[in-house]
Formats: structure tokens, C-alpha cells, sequence
């Protein structure tokens, strides 16, 4: 793993159109080879972060059925707001971060992990579903405010054609912490008398720790990948961003004025890319089961055990830890929005194994768990670093958070709706309204996706080298 050096900028003399020298850069190697430190940083207080949140992730969905008596429904409606309240502040966290200039993006991410880590002793506090739904919200408008500042501070520290390596790289960090949470989780309820207390107080502890690791580490400015280089042409734009195809770019040219730090959500949905990548993200986030309930199909599909209950988010984050970065490498070859859509076929083929009346045991667990920990890795970071190609610098928080909360908003919608399914007619018609849906809906978008033109080839070793 490299770190990026920022020397000095160099001459600025070379022709137009012409592949100019970086500094750092041997002859011949692409460009976004080095990482920034920036992008480990946010990693590791990403890490840091999902202990604590997956510690509590991991027993919540039982905690809220098993301890409560939550019907589906109840369940659904708690679950849209644990991953549908974000979207209502998305907004807001990307236009706060990018009125504040280089520093804005650090401001808002520390005041969105601090309020999510404060939020951790409160479940120990309240016991009503009321109480518990107001603290979840809370818990999840702080992740909604850190989302797109921190997805912004990566994409400004990576350069284009790299971006979608950056992003892999920042998802496995995070999913790293996703691992180990459940684990943390399981044994405290194994081991504590109060085991769900035990939990809700460990994760405080460790969620602190990641506030303090963002606030000594992380740049207050994040440092953009131009920065001590000569920014590229289009030419070379277009070579290094696999996605970004010819027709698109002439239509964000002829359609979309420049937009400046306080544009509007119209002025940035009126740039192509960003509208087709939010129509997209809708449509799939409509038809994309939460974790949750992915997890309580297949509780109560093998009757699993109680305690074994916090161990299932771990199949998929081990794959998901697996799979990022050789996934957001491939994205940065192959072209995002390919690589998006076939990550939903991985999700489409882990639903229909559900309906599968004859698949049962540990393999029936360990097929869907990898398909779900390949749905993420070729959809999270990749997905963000789609958004970042079409948005500007100056406003690349809100335009993040733009197609984040139309995904998250979509999700929210999915989540009542799969409950209320459940709950009137079974499990079993759910998923398979579900795989139907997501079906139609990864037609579409493979349609709608493919107005976009078809990318640049990519350069060859003799063009890299010039």
C-alpha cells in the first residue's frame, strides 16, 4: 500500500491534450496507484465506528421481536426508520459540509459520529417502542449527516481513475468493523449476565474512540487529488474514469450550468448523470431488503438458535471484506454502473435461493450470505464513486448525498412494505415479491443505464507510458 506524495507542481508547459509527467509517478504507471492518507484515516475511524454500530445492528432485530414481541409490521416500520431517517438529512449534511468550504466536510462528519456514539447509552435508558424509535432516529440522523461529507472528504483525495480503488479500500476498512462487532456482540450476550446492557454500553465505549481517532487524524481540509499536480485534460479524464461516457459528458455541458456551493437539488438532478444514477439507486433501493430481515428469514427459515443469532451479519461482511477492493478496482477497469447492476443479480440470486423449498442447512446459509456480502462490495463504495464522476468539486457533498438519499429514502419505503407483506400473507410471499420487484427493477435500470453511451477504451500501455 502506497501513500500519496504531494510534492511541489510541476511545469505546466506541456502541450494540450498531452499525458503530462506527476510527480511520484514512474513512466508508465497509472495514475491513482498511491492512496492518500486521507483515505485511510476515514478508514480506520470507519472501522472503528461499525464495532460499535454492528454491535448493536447485530442484536437489535431479536432484542426488538424476541425481548419486545414486535410483530413484523412493528418491526418494518422500526427498521424503515433505523435506515430511512438518514435520508431526511442527507441533504443537509452534504450542503452544510460544502457551504463550509474545505474544512466543512471534517465539521459536519465529527457532529454526525459524536451524535450517533451519544446515542448508544440512551438504548439502555429507554424501554418503549415509542423511546426506542425516537433514540434509533437520532442514532441515524447522525449517520445521515456524516454520509456524504465523508464519502466526499475520499473522492477529493483520490484521484478520477482511482476512485473506485479508494472507496474498495475505505468499504473494507468499514467492513472490517462490521466483522468484528456481531463477534464483540455474541460474546458479551454469552458472557454477561445482562448481555443486550453489556452491549449498548461497550459500543458507547468504542464509538468515542472513533470520534477522537476524526478529530486528531483527519485533515480539516481535505486535500483534493489535484493538489501538487497539473489537473488533466478531458482526455485524460475520460481515460482515467472508465464511466464517464462521451454522450453524457456533452449532455452535462449542454444542460447543466455550472452549479456552486449553495446549487439546489433541481440544479443538480438536472445534470444526466446524476439524475440517471438517482432514478437507478431508487428503483433497486425499492426492492432491497434490509439486512434485518434478510437475516430473520433465514432465523426462522432453519430455526436457528437464539445466541448463534448476532454470528450471520458475519458471512456477509466477511465477504464483503473480501471482495472491495479487488470489486472497486474492477469498477475503475470495467466501467461502475456494470458492476452496480451485477452486484443487484448477486442480491437477485441470493433471494431466489430463499424460495428454494428443498435448500436448508449450513449451505443454504453460507451461499446466501456470500451472494449478499458480493451484492455489497460491487454496489456501496462503487455506486459512490459513480456519483463522484458526476458531480463537481465544489459541490461533490450534496451531489453524494442527492443519490444517497434517494437510495435510503427507496430502502425506507421497502422495509414497511416488506413487513406489511410478512405480516398479512407470510415470509415466503414477501421474498418472492420481492424477487419479482427486483427483477423488473434491474431491467429498468440496465436500460436506463445504457442511455448513457458506452465508455472510452481504456488506454494502452504505450498511451500510458507517453
Amino acid at each position: 500500500m502506497y501513500l500519496a506524495d504531494r510534492g511541489s507542481a510541476p511545469s505546466t508547459s506541456a502541450a494540450p491534450g498531452s499525458r503530462r509527467a506527476v510527480p511520484g509517478r514512474r513512466p508508465g504507471r497509472r495514475a491513482g496507484s498511491a492512496l492518500s492518507s486521507t483515505v485511510l484515516v476515514l478508514g480506520t475511524v470507519s472501522l472503528i465506528t461499525d464495532i460499535s454500530s454492528e454491535m448493536v445492528t447485530a442484536v437489535l432485530p431479536l432484542y426488538l421481536v424476541a425481548e419486545l414481541g414486535l410483530s413484523p409490521l412493528g418491526f418494518g416500520v422500526l427498521d424503515g426508520v433505523y435506515n430511512g431517517v438518514s435520508a431526511l438529512v442527507r441533504l443537509v449534511g452534504g450542503r452544510m459540509s460544502d457551504r463550509g468550504g474545505g474544512s466543512g466536510h471534517k465539521a459536519v462528519a465529527v457532529v454526525g459520529y459524536g451524535l450517533s456514539a451519544l446515542c448508544k447509552p440512551l438504548l439502555l435508558m429507554v424501554h418503549s417502542l415509542p423511546l426506542i424509535g425516537a433514540v434509533l432516529a437520532v442514532d441515524r440522523t447522525g449517520k445521515g449527516l456524516r454520509t456524504a461529507p465523508r464519502d466526499a472528504m475520499i473522492s477529493l483525495a483520490a484521484e478520477p481513475g482511482a476512485r473506485g480503488r479508494a472507496f474498495g479500500v475505505h468499504r473494507a476498512m468499514d467492513t472490517a468493523g462490521a466483522l468484528c462487532g456481531p463477534l464483540v456482540a455474541f460474546v458479551l450476550l454469552r458472557a454477561a449476565a445482562d448481555g443486550y446492557d453489556a452491549v449498548f454500553m461497550v459500543s458507547f465505549c468504542v464509538a468515542v474512540v472513533g470520534v477522537v481517532v476524526l478529530l486528531l487524524f483527519v485533515p480539516r481540509r481535505a486535500t483534493t487529488a489535484t493538489e501538487g499536480t497539473v489537473a488533466a485534460g478531458p482526455a485524460v479524464v475520460a481515460e482515467d474514469a472508465a464511466d464517464v461516457r462521451p454522450t453524457a459528458v456533452a449532455e452535462d455541458a449542454a444542460e447543466s450550468a455550472p452549479a456552486g456551493p449553495r446549487a439546489p437539488v433541481r440544479a443538480l438532478l438536472g445534470r444526466p448523470e446524476v439524475r440517471r444514477l438517482t432514478g437507478c439507486a431508487v428503483l433497486l433501493g425499492l426492492t432491497t431488503l434490509s439486512d434485518s430481515f434478510l437475516y430473520l428469514t433465514l432465523q426462522r427459515r432453519l430455526d436457528l438458535p437464539v445466541t448463534w443469532f448476532p454470528l450471520l451479519p458475519l458471512g456477509t461482511a466477511a465477504v464483503f471484506l473480501l471482495l472491495a477492493v479487488p470489486l472497486g478496482a474492477i469498477a475503475d477497469r470495467i466501467g461502475r454502473r456494470r458492476l452496480f447492476l451485477a452486484g443487484h443479480l448477486a442480491l437477485l440470486c441470493a433471494y431466489g435461493l430463499l424460495l428454494v423449498p428443498s435448500a436448508g442447512g449450513a449451505a443454504l446459509v453460507c451461499a446466501v450470505l456470500a451472494l449478499h456480502g458480493s451484492f455489497y462490495a460491487a454496489t456501496d463504495g462503487v455506486l459512490a464513486a459513480a456519483t463522484a464522476d458526476a458531480v463537481p468539486e465544489d459541490v461533490r457533498g450534496s451531489g453524494l448525498a442527492v443519490v444517497q438519499t434517494g437510495q435510503a429514502a427507496a430502502r425506507f419505503v421497502c422495509s414497511i412494505a416488506f413487513g406489511a407483506v410478512w405480516t398479512v400473507w407470510g415470509d415466503h410471499t414477501a421474498v418472492l415479491a420481492a424477487t419479482v420487484g427486483l427483477a423488473l427493477a434491474a431491467v429498468v435500470s440496465a436500460r436506463l443505464l445504457r442511455r448513457a453511451g458506452t465508455p472510452p477504451s481504456p488506454a494502452s500501455p504505450s498511451e500510458q507510458a507517453s
